[in-house]
């Protein structure tokens, strides 16, 4: 028999199916840097599932740029962290949140501490983008596996 939400440790992630045609899994957790580490667990779980472990690295670099910028640029209370298998070799990490202010890479300073989030996303995902929503954003991104 399953075990109810308040049986699960507070360390781990619920995996929610999402209810469309992809495999996917979603959380909501609060826009706080320190939904980060449960953003990659998250993200970890779903990939080990499917087998995909080999891009948890890059999926979870992602996740955390992500989730750094909706706590750095929203006001959001809450974001939602999703991670979809489109095919046997991509996924999708998605977090939305509540504004509607797309994000837009700008060149950090050199001695800068920040602002390179997503040069790296950039860097890692296969492609990236954001999707507007009547309510706020979708920020997203693919990894392959080689």
């Amino acid at each position: 028999m399953a075990g109810t939400a308040s049986d699960r440790h507070p360390n781990q992630p619920h995996l929610e199916p999402a209810p469309t045609g992809h495999p996917a899994y979603t959380e909501t957790l609060p826009c706080t840097p320190e939904s980060a580490p449960t953003a990659r667990r998250l993200i970890r779980q779903a990939l080990g599932a499917w087998a995909l472990d080999d891009l948890a690295d890059d999926a979870c670099l992602i996740a955390n740029e992500m989730v750094a910028n909706a706590c750095r640029h929203t006001r959001s209370p809450l974001i939602r962290v999703s991670v979809t298998r489109l095919d046997g070799t991509t996924v999708e990490i998605a977090v939305t949140d509540r504004s509607r202010v797309l994000p837009a890479r700008k060149p950090a300073a050199p001695d800068a501490l920040d602002g390179r989030g997503l040069l790296l996303v950039d860097a890692v995902a296969a492609r990236w983008g954001a999707d507007p929503q009547r309510w706020g954003k979708r920020v997203w991104a693919e990894v392959r596996a080689a």
